[in-house]
């Protein structure tokens, strides 16, 4: 939808959709009223097929699969042997079909390996993203049979037998109705029809104020899944052997992450924001306790980042990045 009028191109992950139509604070006012949806078309679409789908999903990923109810959503988490999160699934079946929503430019990635996992099963994967565009819409409703397949964001949870690092109460999340619908590419027009479009840069505002995590924006190639406190929804740990759930479970059962996630409220008396991957430390200075993964500016709270630092940085310090300060609000206990 980049041929809208104001459309501009965001920059990269979420390159090919846009950024913002012209006016990001309204068009972020609007998503938060529940009026504008998200052109999210260059996210990647995955469908697995066949008998056995949701049992070979369930042993393959983190979260409890066996049995999910058509047009019930959760998310799973694809891990690394040693429990470092490589993909995060957006899931949904529909009684003939599971539905992958995946991270843009994941989905061949997702499939590849899906593929080298089938051996003898019922199973068939694809990747359907050149048929289907994702659209976001700030909504909390399940899909029902006869309307595009929908996936409804379970955050902040909590989702089955799990943990939580951060609050159970009063969580900012539990604010942030949020759904993803799979559209046939050529009915998108017609789907968004004209209620007014809000740019990656609204949904990602609302998003960081949500402390809700993105994999490969807030993660990295250590990340465990404790540190962002991830495992509220998208990690069961009773369901039995998966590829690194030893590492969900050491960790759970024996100590605390070495790294966990922060939101930040930025100073914004200047025009500049850190970027995206900087490193922090103390105001004073220092060496480095962790890096900026996600910064926005929310219509109402202004300047906001999540960020990833060490587990035992005194939570009540001031922390920077370059010239800008930033004050911490806990999200992963330390």
């Amino acid at each position: 939808m980049l041929d809208r009028p104001g459309a501009v191109e965001a920059v990269g992950v979420d390159a090919g959709v846009a950024a913002h139509y012209g006016d990001p604070h309204r068009e972020q006012r609007l998503l938060a009223e529940g009026l504008a949806c998200v052109d999210l078309s260059h996210r990647g679409v995955v469908t697995v097929t066949g008998p056995d789908r949701l049992s070979w999903l369930h042993s393959l990923t983190s979260q409890h699969l066996t049995g999910l109810p058509p047009h019930r959503s959760t998310e799973t988490l694809i891990l690394t042997p040693k429990g470092h999160i490589e993909h995060a699934l957006h899931v949904v079946d529909d009684g003939e079909t599971t539905w992958l929503g995946t991270e843009p430019g994941a989905a061949p990635q997702v499939v590849a390996w899906l593929d080298s996992m089938r051996f003898m099963l019922r199973v068939e994967v694809a990747d359907r993203t050149v048929d289907y565009a994702t659209v976001g819409e700030p909504v909390r409703a399940e899909s029902v049979p006869g309307e595009p397949i929908a996936w409804v964001d379970p955050w902040p949870g909590p989702v089955g037998d799990t943990a939580t690092y951060g609050p159970e109460e009063d969580h900012p999340g539990s604010d942030r109705p949020w759904r993803e619908v799979l559209v046939p590419r050529s009915e998108l027009e017609e789907f968004v029809g004209d209620r007014p479009l809000a740019g990656t840069w609204a949904a990602e505002a609302l998003r960081v104020l949500a402390w809700r995590p993105r994999a490969g924006v807030d993660t990295d190639h250590r990340t465990i899944a404790h540190e962002v406190d991830w495992l509220r929804t998208a990690v069961h740990l009773h369901k039995g052997c998966y590829r690194g759930q030893e590492t969900i479970a050491r960790v759970h059962n024996l100590g605390r992450p070495p790294r966990r996630l922060v939101f930040l409220h930025l100073d914004g008396s200047g025009h500049v924001l850190p970027e995206e991957g900087a490193d922090l430390t103390l105001a004073e200075g220092g060496r480095a306790l962790g890096r900026v993964t996600s910064v926005a500016r929310h219509y109402e709270d202004g300047p906001i980042a999540l960020a990833v630092i060490k587990r035992n940085t005194d939570p009540a310090a001031v922390l920077a990045s370059g010239s800008i300060s930033a004050a911490q609000t806990l999200v992963v206990q330390p």
